[in-house]
């Protein structure tokens, strides 16, 4: 007899589909972007999941898409820690500190490229964190399902940064973004409990 697996966790993966979709409940971390929580089917960032930004370069708007989010987690009465994981440059301080993001909150995990996707991961199920935002250079299926998995385990944000040729493959992902420079929008490619919306959205990154 074959393994039994969750329906659930085939939908998420699309790996069937559901005539008529059952409606999740709203989100409870929100974007802080208006225009992009009014286009995600749940108002907000899949909650346990991992989201990925997909960037034709870094430092195009990216952190200003998160600091929001970034911001609110970190004043939280319970607050996490929120892990960034191998950034391709040194964060300056005193821009996410005028971002809102409190910052003995904030964890920098320097890794070498083969140790990422694990450094992630452990942060990302250790529950101790609100958010980890990682860097990975590359990630097949596999690895961003563990990536996925464990941010589920530890009820954590999970944001994992990748270059936008990455589109072509598929992932496992709640959540998938292309941020553009000409013009600048963003572009959702793939959004857990609905469509995508089909125009993109007016960002000034």
């Amino acid at each position: 007899m074959g393994q039994l697996v969750a329906i659930d966790s085939l939908l998420d993966a699309r790996r069937v589909w559901r005539g008529q979709p059952h409606a999740r409940p709203p989100s409870q971390q929100p974007t802080g972007w208006a225009a992009l929580d009014a286009a995600l089917p749940t108002g907000g960032w899949p909650e346990r999941a991992l989201s990925e930004l997909l960037l034709p370069l870094d430092g195009i708007g990216e952190l200003r898409l998160l600091w929001p989010t970034l911001a609110r987690l970190s004043h939280a009465h319970d607050a996490g820690m929120i892990a960034l994981i191998a950034p391709p440059y040194l964060p300056f301080a005193s821009a996410w500190a005028q971002a809102g993001v409190r910052m003995r909150q904030l964890q920098v995990v320097r890794a070498e490229t083969r140790d990422v996707l694990w450094a992630a991961e452990q942060c990302l199920r250790s529950a101790a964190c609100a958010a980890v935002v990682c860097w990975p250079q590359q990630a097949d299926d596999r690895a961003l399902r563990r990536l996925h998995l464990a941010a589920e385990t530890g009820q954590c944000l999970g944001f994992a940064l990748r270059p936008s040729n990455a589109a072509a493959n598929p992932s496992p992902a709640a959540l998938r973004i292309a941020i553009d420079t000409q013009p600048a929008q963003l572009r959702v490619l793939k959004c857990r409990g609905g469509n995508p919306p089909t125009a993109p959205i007016p960002f000034a990154g």
